[in-house]
This record gives C-alpha cells, structure tokens and sequence, in this order.
C-alpha cells in the first residue's frame, strides 16, 4: 500500500530542501506550489478566475500574472487573500488527488506530498503521516528577507498568514528541526525514513 507522507512548515522553513534530499532517494513528490503555479499560467482555469476577480491590473505586459503583485495586494488584506485561496484550492486538490490515485495505481511504496498549508486546507485527512519541518522564528525571518528580498514587515506579513509554526508541530506525526547545515537536515529526513519503514 502506498504510504503517503505530507510535508508542511512555515515560510522559508526548508521544505525545497527536504524535497530535494526526497528527489535524491528517487521518493516521488506531489508539489502543491508547482500545481498552483500551473492553473495561474494563460489559459488555465486559475488564471481566468484569479484575473475576473481581481481585474488585469494584476498582469505583466505579456499578460502573464505578476505573482508579486497579487501577493502585496491579498497578503495585506485577509479577505480577498480568503477569496484567491477559496478560487484556487479546489483546483489544487483536483490535481494532487488525481496524482495521488496515479501513484497509488502504480503500488508506489512511499509519495511526499508537499503542500504549505496542509493544515490550514485541512490535507493532512488524506495523509498517513505528516512531517514537519520546524525553524525558530528569528532564523525564518531572516531567510525569508535574503530568499525573497523581502523587508523584515514584508516577510512578517507573509509569516503571520500562515498557521503558527508551533500549532503544525503540535498537530504533525514527525518534527524535524531544520536549524544547522543541509546536511543536518538530510542525515535527521534519512533516520526518519528508517523510523517510517520505507
């Protein structure tokens, strides 16, 4: 039976890290924000009703949406950040649940299933365990500022958005801390495979 593995964190907690060490053990990943760069691009269902509602003042000159933009505009207003998640997650979840039942189809023994917001769009039901990847506040401000150039009131901004990190760690099967080196992280993600059985 295929186990599926959820894998959430906070903003810049190292998620695309983890992704890449699961890459390298040849773990297949459902990538929710690859998904949801997908439906934004022309021509997708995302992108038609993120644009109706939010209006062409969102686009690039060639039309594409400027992420950065829509991202000032719904992370500093929690109704219409509300109302783009509540346009887009549907159409996220179609497509990691179709990935989910191609995987299962092909008795794949372990799938990663990365989604930000796992918790907070209530995922975690269709997994078989949910991995954390935990960091101190200081040290995700700091690298959400060098990741994104972000100033420090913008990446709190994009912080304070998501669920506490400390409520996903309450809620998660594994926590693991990612606050040294990559290979800290990879040598803690390999124990817990070892700890899953897979």
């Amino acid at each position: 039976m295929t186990y599926f593995l959820g894998l959430t964190g906070g903003i810049a907690s190292g998620k695309s890290t983890a992704d890449e060490f699961f890459k390298k053990k040849k773990i297949p990943i459902i990538d929710s924000d690859l998904i949801a760069h997908k439906i934004m691009e022309i021509g997708q269902n995302g992108y038609k009703a993120v644009v109706d509602y939010f209006g062409t003042d969102i686009l690039n000159d060639d039309q594409t949406i400027n992420r950065r933009k829509l991202g000032g505009i719904v992370f500093n207003d929690k109704a219409k950040l509300k109302k783009l998640n509540e346009l887009t997650h549907p159409l996220v979840h179609q497509e990691i649940k179709q990935q989910m039942a191609q995987y299962r189809a092909n008795q794949e023994n372990l799938v990663v299933i990365d989604v930000p917001l796992l918790f907070e769009s209530g995922f975690e039901s269709l997994c078989n365990g949910v991995l954390v990847i935990s960091i101190t506040p200081e040290l995700q401000i700091e690298r959400l500022m060098k990741r994104n150039d972000f100033t420090k009131k913008e990446a709190i901004a994009r912080i304070s958005n998501q669920m506490p990190l400390r409520e996903k760690e309450k809620r998660a099967t594994y926590v693991v801390a990612n606050t040294g080196t990559i290979g800290d992280l990879e040598k803690k993600l390999s124990d817990l495979l070892q700890e899953i059985g897979r």
